[in-house]
């Protein structure tokens, strides 16, 4: 059974610093791409970054040069660094993984998210 758990959301004033983690166990590094997504009230959801198999990384506009996805097979974790945060940043965070090695449109399993809140 694939289960992702994140961890690491919190109240931070803008300009700050998190690091987000998700635990994963049921599936392979080797296999899977993973995800962080987001959703902020009243919005849809976002992909926010993705890391493939083969560790190549895709961001989207808003957070690239400030959030950087990372992975350690050994412990399976997956981390999502997010600097020079903006109150626009605020939302749940979401880890998801996919049974293909690349980044994709579709992500079959997901956590239950951790909440981000950017103060002004």
């Amino acid at each position: 059974e694939v289960q992702l758990v994140e961890s690491g959301g919190g109240l931070v004033q803008a300009g700050g610093s998190l690091r987000l983690s998700c635990a994963a166990s049921g599936f392979s590094f080797d296999e899977n791409a993973i995800g962080w997504f987001r959703q902020a009230p009243g919005e849809g959801y976002e992909g926010v970054a993705c890391i493939s198999s083969d560790d190549t990384t895709r961001y989207a506009d808003s957070v690239k040069g400030r959030f950087t996805i990372s992975k350690d097979g050994t412990k399976n974790m997956v981390y999502l660094q997010m600097n020079s945060l903006k109150p626009e940043d605020t939302a749940v965070y979401y880890c998801a993984t996919r049974s293909a090695r690349d980044c994709g449109p579709s992500y079959e399993s997901w956590g239950r998210g951790t909440q981000v809140t950017v103060s002004s």
